[in-house]
């Protein structure tokens, strides 16, 4: 495909679901109402989203993948000449994976919304936000210039904070402000480390900063503008101990909501690092990247130990909230790949955040659906002889709970098996000038971790889809005297979880197809963009 299809397959992919926001707010056309205007709002955003995924499949089929590492489909046109801004955008090897993924789950959000329209709000402003989100989501993936990234970084705060504070459960106010507030003070602090090294290296191009690899800046400011930048994307990551409003908002959000936070808004703090952090500010990184190593692995560890207390029978844990405090584990995974500095761990990194956005984006699926059908996440009521014993009572979808369970801790054969272990291969042999027996003890840490998670998703799987105890003497949990029958997995729900089910095995048997992207842009970045 030539460099101008290219071009505008990338324009409408960040431009469609802006215009798409506008237009859900206007008056539904006549003739297509349908059963009223709410259906039509609701097949407007599936409409909308399905054209975007539609382009971003274009565009990984235009994509020239033999030359992942060269930014393709660029458009750089001069916005704010006084500021040297300019509207740059492109894409490579890292970011056309999280375009894909985030084109993809937006539109699975979308279409399971339309069978289960969000209740509590206006359906208009719920799929205005949901595509203004979208956008600033690909912005965010697709923008080479620090100020637009900043921009479209901010962007999808606001649509997230009202999805949580107006279609959201109990503790939804609370939920929404402290995301909102975190996320808004880590933005502040990376701005500042951005106006640094866009000031001082003289352009707030990204492509020409990383070509620079930080040969412009001094070792000081590199220091500062690193901490400054890496602070401000730990928020997003999220790294312990900067996690603490995750599960809130986990907790609180709809279905849809805890879907795109954590297969989408999480990404955006792990690229900005490997986009932004490593090849602008080498120094920087050498010097951080032990203590982002230690926080990660804290953060696998302490994810871990809080499911496993939250698992327990008796502790009235939430199922939401646990699977919320897996995210801060499996994120540990993708922030200590990338604090080895190596091609291995980086790589592994990506791979892992394309995974978790697949594995995790499913297992909130399955959890909103589930609480839909018995109007609880909590374990200890899913749980015992009259708990959901999904195995007896739906067999499909504790199927689906099951699956997504074992691919969260990392079967092999799955997607979360290779992020995790390539992390750890990283972390086995780290950049030169890092101290060897700090990772080497990282990496044992984090493989404990490994055994953790197993062992809090399989207690979740016998608790839920099992049940705790048996059932009264003479009966089986799928007799129909036993239990009331539950809904099995319905049509909608099929066709908006089948394609993560499908990815979730096909990456983890065919690594290949999304390290072949990754690896040659990576090489590229730690070399410094040369």
């Amino acid at each position: 495909m030539n460099h101008t299809a290219l071009q505008v397959l990338l324009l409408a992919l960040v431009v469609l679901p802006l215009l798409g926001s506008v237009a859900a707010l206007l008056p539904a056309p006549p003739g297509l109402r349908g059963r009223g205007p709410e259906q039509a709002v609701l097949r407007h955003g599936v409409t909308v989203t399905g054209a975007v995924l539609a382009v971003a499949i274009a565009l990984t089929a235009g994509f020239d993948h033999d030359r992942p590492a060269r930014m393709q489909a660029q458009t750089d046109v001069s916005w704010i000449p006084a500021l040297d801004i300019r509207i740059h955008l492109g894409v490579d090897g890292v970011s056309l994976p999280l375009l894909v993924l985030t084109a993809l789950l937006t539109f699975l959000c979308a279409l399971y919304g339309y069978f289960n329209p969000p209740a509590g709000g206006s359906p208009k402003a719920f799929v205005s936000l949901l595509l203004l989100l979208e956008g600033g989501t690909l912005a965010s993936f697709a923008v080479l210039d620090l100020m637009l990234f900043f921009l479209a970084f901010e962007m999808v705060l606001i649509p997230m904070y009202f999805l949580i504070h107006r279609w959201g459960g109990a503790e939804r106010e609370r939920a929404a402000w402290r995301f909102i507030l975190y996320t808004l003070l880590g933005s502040v602090v990376m701005l500042l480390g951005l106006l640094l090294v866009g000031l001082k290296g003289g352009t707030f191009d990204m492509v020409a900063l990383a070509s620079d690899n930080g040969s412009g800046l001094s070792h000081t400011t590199q220091l500062i503008a690193a901490l400054a930048i890496i602070t401000g994307l730990a928020v997003k990551a999220p790294m312990w101990p900067l996690h603490s409003w995750l599960p809130d908002a986990h907790t609180a959000a709809p279905t849809v909501g805890s879907v795109l936070l954590a297969g989408v808004l999480l990404k955006m703090g792990t690229y900005g690092l490997v986009r932004i952090v490593l090849p602008m500010t080498p120094d920087g990184a050498h010097t951080y990247a032990p203590y982002l190593a230690a926080f990660a692995v804290i953060g696998i560890l302490y994810g871990s130990l809080a499911c496993l207390a939250l698992a327990r029978s008796g502790a009235k844990g939430d199922l939401k909230r646990l699977i919320a405090y897996s995210s801060v584990g499996h994120m540990g995974f993708v922030l200590l790949g990338i604090a080895t500095l190596t091609p291995t761990g980086v790589n592994g990194a990506l791979f892992a955040n394309i995974a978790h956005g697949l594995i995790t984006g499913l297992l909130f699926f399955l959890v909103g659906a589930l609480k839909d059908r018995t109007g609880t996440t909590d374990l200890d009521q899913l749980s015992g002889s009259s708990g959901a014993a999904l195995y007896g009572r739906a067999p499909r979808l504790g199927g689906l709970l099951a699956f997504g369970a074992v691919a969260s801790l990392g079967l092999p054969g799955l997607a979360g098996f290779w992020g995790e272990m390539l992390a750890m291969f990283g972390a086995f042999e780290p950049a030169e000038g890092l101290s060897r027996p700090a990772f080497l003890t990282f990496m044992a840490l984090a493989g404990f971790g490994t055994l953790l998670t197993a062992a809090y998703m399989l207690i979740v799987v016998r608790r839920v889809c099992m049940g705790d105890h048996p059932a009264e003497p003479g009966q089986h949990p799928a007799e129909p005297g036993a239990r009331p029958a539950l809904a099995d997995v319905r049509g909608h729900e099929a066709a908006a979880w089948s394609p993560l089910v499908a990815l979730t095995v096909l990456t983890g048997l065919w690594p290949a197809a999304l390290l072949g992207l990754s690896d040659p842009a990576v090489q590229q970045l730690l070399a410094g963009g040369k």
